[in-house]
């Protein structure tokens, strides 16, 4: 379990990390809270926050990797969960969302439906949102980059 001492130094050195990449005092705020025993969630506020979340939120994803990187050189265990002005939040329900309407449609009309492709993290938070339905069920398809998920009724067969 990490104490005080070890979140205001994980506060610091994120801080530092964004002076480095040119953001300076006043332009981010950051909240810090542990969320689960070696888990540290941070997120950022920002006026501008497209610069670092990046298309598609490749940006937000390396510098997550990078502050990871930095901090378990003091930190051995601990686990960091970046955000920024709630995107992943928000991109988090958005695709919970799609997933429970496009699952609805499929049991539906008894017709398959087939995903855009997305990262793997994206396609995991679609399977668990649908892994306790019996109507339908999910399968990814293809390879990557061009990954998919395809939502299937449940009766059909392979």
């Amino acid at each position: 379990m990490l104490d005080k001492k070890n979140l205001e130094e994980i506060k610091k050195e994120t801080e530092r990390f964004f002076e480095k990449i040119g953001f300076v005092k006043g332009e981010i705020k950051i909240d810090i809270e542990q969320t689960k025993e070696d888990v540290v969630s941070l997120n950022l506020r920002t006026p501008t926050p497209q610069v670092l979340i990046g298309k598609d939120g490749q940006t937000l994803r390396d510098i997550q990797h990078l502050l990871r990187r930095i901090l378990r050189k003091d930190l051995k265990q601990v686990f960091l969960e970046l955000d920024i002005n709630d995107y992943k939040k928000k991109k988090i329900e958005y695709l919970k969302g799609l997933a429970r309407s496009l699952a609805d449609e499929v049991a539906l009309t008894k017709k398959e439906k087939i995903l855009s492709p997305m990262p793997s993290y994206e396609r995991r938070i679609i399977h668990l949102e649908l892994s306790g339905r019996d109507d339908v069920r999910t399968e990814s398809i293809g390879e990557e980059p061009e990954r998919k998920i395809m939502i299937k009724p449940s009766t059909q067969k392979d």
